[in-house]
């Protein structure tokens, strides 16, 4: 069993930059594909990227390419999203979730994920 906190939520300008942090108990976090997902009120949950054990792979979700970088520590068990250039559409409840079945793959579906944390919430005023 993993548990995941998610923290560094907030709010920010339209052009901002937040880094979200997500901390892993347990000692199998290095073994796991990690990725962060995203809800806006009234929508589904959406992808935003997702990183291989290593990290030597990564890969993101069309709205954010480009503006968003992950990247975890397995030392520190924790997983970082760094995100720049915020835009109000941006704005929604952050989640980290680890898919335990995986160390190298593009796993973009919620569905495939085992874990989940709690979310942090980011909003971007214009």
């Amino acid at each position: 069993q993993v548990q995941l906190v998610e923290s560094g939520g907030g709010l920010v300008q339209a052009g901002g930059s937040l880094r979200l942090s997500c901390t892993a108990s347990g000692r199998t976090f290095s073994r796991y594909v990690m990725g962060w997902f995203r809800q806006a009120p009234g929508k589904e949950r959406e992808f935003v990227a997702t990183i291989s054990w290593n990290g030597g792979s990564t890969y993101y979700g069309d709205s954010v390419k480009g503006r968003f970088t992950i990247s975890r520590d397995n030392a520190k068990n924790t997983l970082y999203l760094q995100m720049n250039s915020l835009k109000p559409e941006d704005t929604a409840v952050y989640y980290c979730a680890a898919d335990r079945n995986h160390m190298e793959r593009r796993t973009t579906a919620s569905h495939e994920y085992d874990y989940w944390g709690q979310g942090t919430q980011v909003t971007v005023s214009s």
